[in-house]
């Protein structure tokens, strides 16, 4: 690859398997003048298995605010590469800071695709992925795991996150009681010799893992809530009468289907009887 030009290149490296490099992932870190990590020492194996050796900085969260100017300054007249120690930069990681405020700063930033646990493991998990929200790692203390499991669990989405093998047992057990009875998967070690997904109810996975930790980087992919029963009858005719005591019957009606989810034009006929 010729000079790249001056700017932040956000590079996607692998997340298990070196072999998943891209040959344009290959070329920037060769090509670049600097290269932002998060482990010299993970990102040295990764370049050596290129054939390259290229200047690096740490950039981490304890270290984040005072290297950032730094980066900046390089990046005014030189190639700088960012790359974590697996996958892709930013997901779960503070490196959005650094584009943020390169952007400010009038700086190119152009992205490497490539690696990502979360899409990796939605596509291992069998759980729909039309839609899906990326939780990061739980807090590890119980009641603020529960309160933000409690947060997403009426979302209709399937759920992602991260967790060591340490906490998983006890990160099922919660997401059973506050998510109730769900699908889910476990993935670990995704790319690697090892790689393994097990899929099965929240109470079995939970069961299943709670006697001895897995190994290795765990991705817990979580299916949506099923679908709410319909509103019976008697459950209709009880709101349309209490809203008709404050509202005009189609009023009531709206506000009723909005509520329980049925049509409206339900709701409206069935007002007009009960009148």
């Amino acid at each position: 690859m010729n000079a790249l030009p001056p700017g932040l290149y956000i590079v996607a490296t692998p997340i298990g398997n070196l072999s998943d490099l891209s040959p344009r992932a290959a070329a920037v870190l060769a090509a670049a003048d600097l290269i932002a990590v998060e482990d010299s020492r993970v990102t040295a194996r990764l370049l050596h298995h290129i054939g390259v050796k290229r200047q690096m900085l740490p950039y981490h969260d304890h270290n984040a605010e005072r290297v950032r100017p730094q980066l900046l300054d390089r990046m005014r007249d030189g190639a700088v590469a960012l790359v974590s120690d697996a996958g892709t930069p930013l997901i779960s990681d503070p490196g959005y800071k650094l584009v943020r405020d390169a952007r400010a700063s009038g700086i190119a930033v152009t992205t490497v695709p490539g690696p990502s646990a979360v899409v990796a493991a939605l596509t291992l998990a069998g759980l729909p992925t039309d839609r899906f929200l990326f939780l990061g790692f739980l807090p590890p203390k119980g009641g603020a795991k529960a309160a933000a499991i409690a947060e997403v669990a009426a979302i209709r989405a399937t759920l992602v996150l991260y967790e060591s093998g340490q906490r998983l047992a006890a990160t099922l057990r919660a997401l059973r009681e506050g998510l109730g009875e769900r699908e889910a998967a476990v993935a670990r070690e995704i790319t690697k010799k090892f790689e393994e997904t097990v899929t099965g109810s929240l109470s079995e996975l939970a069961g299943r893992y709670a006697e001895a930790a897995p190994k290795g980087e765990i991705v817990v992919i979580v299916a949506p809530p099923g679908e709410a029963e319909a509103a019976g009858e008697a459950e209709v005719d009880s709101a349309l009468r209490e809203a008709m005591g404050r509202l005009s019957a189609s009023r009531a009606a709206a506000e009723v289907a909005e509520k329980l989810g049925i049509p409206r034009r339900q709701a409206y006929e069935r007002a007009l009887k009960l009148k």
